[in-house]
C-alpha cells in the first residue's frame, strides 16, 4: 500500500504536469491508432470493393482511371465506348456478365450514372447479395426515373415520388440545368459500396439527355464485366490490352486497387513517422519532469528513507508514476483514436461510399498501448535512479 500511496499522492501533486503529459501520450497514441486501423481497414475494404464484377472495359486510358470512375465513381470518364465494342465483349463466350453504364450528369455534385436494371436484378454485389429495394420499385428502362442509392437518399432527404432536374456534368454549376424532370421510383438499401451514392437512371436517359452529343448516342462511358473464369481475363487483357490500342481492359480489379495503395504509401508511412515521433517526445517529457522535480523532492524522499522506506521502493514509485501517466495516456489516446476514426471514416464514407469499421479488432489496439506504456516506464528509469542514491543524511541535515 505505501508504494501506491506514494505514486497516487505524486500523481495529485503534479496533476497538470500529469494531465499535460497524457495528454501529449494520448495524441501519439491516438495518431499511431487512426493511422494503422484506417490504413489496413482502408486497403482491406477497397481491394474487395467491385459491386460484383472482375472487370472494367473502357476507352484507351490508365487501368487506374477506369476503375475509379467504373467501380467507384470517383474519377471522369477517360471516353467512350462504341456500341460496336460493348456488343463484341456482350458476345464474348468468356464473358458471364456485361453491363454498361454512361456518366456526364449530376445532381448538386451527386453522380447520375445511367444503366440498365439487370444491375440490379442479376448481380450479386458481394457473394450472395444482390441489390434490394427499401422502399419502391426499379426504373423503367427507357423512363425518366430514377433509383436512388441508400446514402444519397439520406443526404438529400429524398424519397419515392420526389422529382428532379439533373446538371450536366460531372461537378455542379447551376448554369447547366437539362430540362428532363426525373421521378424517383426507388430507394437502394444500403450495401456499404459505392453504389450507396449515386443517383441511377436508365442508360438511355443519359445517352439521349439534351445537350448531350447525338453522335455518340448509343457509346457508353464503361462496360462492368463478369467473366466466367479467371483465365478469360489473362486472355481479355492480352486481346485488347497488348493487341489493339483502343481500349483498356481493366483486371483484376482488387490488384488495380491494391497497386494505387501502394503508390500512396508514403503518406501513411509519413503519418506513422509522425505519430512515432510524437510518442518519442512524449516519453521524453515524462523522463524531463520527473528528472526535474526529483531536485524539489530530494528531501521529501530522504524523509521517507529516514522514516524506513527501502530504497526500491523509492525507486519504484517513481517508475510506477511514470507507469501511471502511460497508462492514463494510453487510455486518453483510445478517445483520441475515436474522434479521429469516426471523422475519417464518415469522411471516406461520404466521397466513396464505402463504410468501414474503425473498432473491428485489430492487433494494434494491444501492442500500441503496450509500446506507449513501456516507453513511459523507461523513461522514469533515470529520475528513479536519482531518487535511490540520494542521500539521507546530507539531504535531512539542516542548513547552517
Amino acid at each position: 500500500m505505501t508504494l501506491w500511496n506514494l505514486i497516487y499522492r505524486s500523481l495529485r501533486q503534479h496533476a497538470l504536469s500529469t494531465l499535460v503529459t497524457a495528454g501529449s501520450i494520448a495524441l501519439a497514441g491516438g495518431l499511431l491508432l487512426a493511422v494503422w486501423v484506417i490504413k489496413t481497414q482502408s486497403q482491406a475494404v477497397f481491394a474487395q470493393t467491385n459491386s460484383g464484377f472482375d472487370a472494367v472495359l473502357g476507352a484507351r486510358s490508365s487501368k487506374t482511371q477506369l476503375v475509379l470512375n467504373a467501380i467507384f465513381h470517383l474519377e471522369a470518364s477517360p471516353g467512350n465506348v462504341a456500341a460496336a465494342d460493348v456488343a463484341m465483349i456482350s458476345r464474348h463466350p468468356a464473358v458471364r456478365a456485361a453491363i454498361p453504364i454512361a456518366v456526364g450528369d449530376n445532381y448538386y455534385g451527386w453522380r447520375i450514372v445511367g444503366t440498365l436494371p439487370r444491375l440490379f436484378t442479376d448481380i450479386e454485389y458481394v457473394p450472395g447479395k444482390k441489390y434490394a429495394l427499401a422502399e419502391g420499385r426499379l426504373f423503367a428502362d427507357g423512363a425518366r426515373e430514377a433509383v436512388v442509392g441508400a446514402y444519397a437518399a439520406r443526404k438529400l432527404g429524398w424519397k419515392v415520388g420526389d422529382t428532379f432536374r439533373p446538371y450536366h456534368g460531372l461537378t455542379f454549376d447551376p448554369k447547366t440545368q437539362h430540362e428532363e424532370v426525373y421521378t424517383i421510383t426507388g430507394i437502394l438499401a444500403p450495401t456499404n459500396t459505392p453504389t450507396d451514392r449515386v443517383i441511377w437512371i436508365p442508360l438511355s436517359g443519359v445517352q439521349t439527355m439534351a445537350g448531350h452529343d447525338p453522335r455518340t448516342a448509343t457509346d457508353v462511358s464503361a462496360v462492368l464485366i463478369q467473366l466466367r473464369a479467371p483465365t478469360a481475363g489473362m486472355m481479355l487483357d492480352m486481346m485488347i490490352n497488348r493487341q489493339g490500342d483502343k481500349l483498356t481492359f481493366a483486371y483484376p480489379i482488387g490488384a488495380i486497387v491494391a497497386d494505387l495503395f501502394n503508390k500512396i504509401s508514403w503518406f501513411d508511412q509519413v503519418l506513422t513517422l509522425l505519430a512515432g515521433l510524437v510518442a518519442l517526445v512524449a516519453a521524453g517529457s515524462v523522463l524531463v519532469s520527473s528528472y526535474n522535480s526529483m531536485s524539489a523532492r530530494q528531501r521529501d524522499i530522504a524523509i521517507l528513507r529516514a522514516l524506513g522506506a527501502r530504497r526500491r521502493t523509492v525507486f519504484g514509485a517513481v517508475v510506477g508514476e511514470a507507469t501511471a501517466i502511460g497508462v492514463l495516456g494510453a487510455a486518453l489516446g483510445f478517445a483520441v483514436y475515436a474522434v479521429l476514426a469516426q471523422g475519417v471514416a464518415a469522411l471516406i464514407q461520404e466521397q466513396t461510399g464505402v463504410v468501414i469499421q474503425p473498432w473491428q479488432w485489430q492487433p494494434v489496439f494491444a501492442w500500441t498501448p503496450g509500446i506507449l506504456i513501456g516507453l513511459c516506464a523507461l523513461g522514469g528509469v533515470v529520475p528513479a535512479f536519482k531518487a535511490y542514491r540520494v542521500p539521507v543524511a546530507e539531504t535531512i541535515a539542516p542548513v547552517s
